[in-house]
């Protein structure tokens, strides 16, 4: 279908139906949880130490981190946004299933629909709206779908108007009690946070390692790594990035986090770039008991105080996270 020799695909490339060339399958390794630790900070407990997860799961395995298992599914969809100007949104993500160390993910991406956009002064463009499975060798382990904004190549457009959906509503809890594995959470600590209690975590974190994240994850979006293809001259942080940072504010505040079954959605809402400074707000939204522990749904906000190159800014949102997550 494309010619992955050269940088596009273009927006006009794509056709509804499609499947993407796959980019490399990926074996993980206890290098990767490091390595995604020190560009995110994540503290989930039962990767940082094994013996926590071993103790609940009643296995011999070590876990993969579940943020890392998305940005990698994330980063193997991306020879469609080698041309990609932004991603909107994700929608409807589901992790099937745990992930351990030594497990190798591989994904398929199938283009889902296609919508012209209004030009940019020359610049063409469109939405490219995609779904995703990524696998195991003991078979899926996230399913999801993302929707893409695509340089076109002009002039005109293709005449493209598919219904793209937007972000997803959120699933009933109960729907979601499948997806918990059957593990003992009784070792893990609790933590007491009422329904609609905001808290910002006091530990901001800023921007940094993103090209390193998009190369280790197969990220092929060429506004990550060069600034002559980017609007303003600055690289664009890949939005993923802000999530795992958003993910990893969340093991702090909520340490027994034990893993996170969906999102409802991941709404990348302002430009993230290097050297930027983040905070972090986190509501618990709804509870339900699942398993040995409770789905809680949260809504996570990530606010740019402060800007690589400008320095301290007003304050502005640049994410919106909405995942339900497991824990005692």
């Amino acid at each position: 279908m494309f010619d992955t020799s050269k940088l596009g695909p273009m927006y006009e490339d794509f056709s509804v139906g499609a499947t993407l060339p796959p980019l490399p399958s990926i074996t993980l390794t206890e290098a990767d949880n490091a390595i995604y630790r020190a560009v995110t900070g994540d503290q989930h407990l039962m990767v940082a130490d094994a013996t926590k997860y071993r103790a609940a799961s009643g296995g011999n395995g070590m876990l993969a981190n579940p943020g890392l298992v998305l940005q990698y599914s994330i980063g193997q969809t991306t020879m469609a946004t080698r041309q990609a100007i932004a991603n909107l949104y994700y929608r409807s993500v589901r992790v099937l299933r745990p992930v351990e160390v030594g497990q190798t993910l591989s994904t398929v991406t199938t283009v889902l629909g296609l919508k012209d956009s209004a030009p940019k002064g020359d610049q063409f463009r469109g939405k490219v709206w995609l779904g995703i499975t990524t696998s195991s060798e003991d078979g899926p382990v996230v399913e999801y779908e993302r929707c893409a904004l695509v340089r076109g190549r002009g002039p005109g457009q293709p005449g493209h108007a598919d219904a793209i959906p937007g972000p997803s509503d959120p699933s009933p809890l109960a729907d979601l009690s499948e997806l918990v594995p059957g593990w003992d959470l009784s070792g893990l600590p609790t933590t007491d946070w009422a329904i609609d209690d905001a808290r910002v975590d006091p530990l901001r974190d800023h921007v940094d390692l993103a090209a390193p994240l998009a190369r280790l994850t197969f990220n092929q979006a060429a506004v990550h790594r060069d600034i002559t293809l980017t609007a303003n001259g600055r690289r664009l942080v890949y939005g993923g990035h802000v999530q795992g940072l958003a993910q990893g504010s969340l093991t702090r505040m909520l340490p027994g986090l034990a893993t996170i079954v969906a999102w409802d959605g991941c709404d990348h809402i302002g430009p993230a770039f290097e050297g930027d400074l983040i905070e972090f707000r986190h509501t618990p939204l709804e509870r339900s008991a699942a398993g040995s522990g409770h789905l809680t749904r949260l809504e996570v906000i990530g606010t740019k105080i402060a800007d690589g190159a400008e320095g301290v800014v007003d304050p502005v949102d640049i994410l919106r996270w909405t995942p339900v997550v497991w824990s005692p």
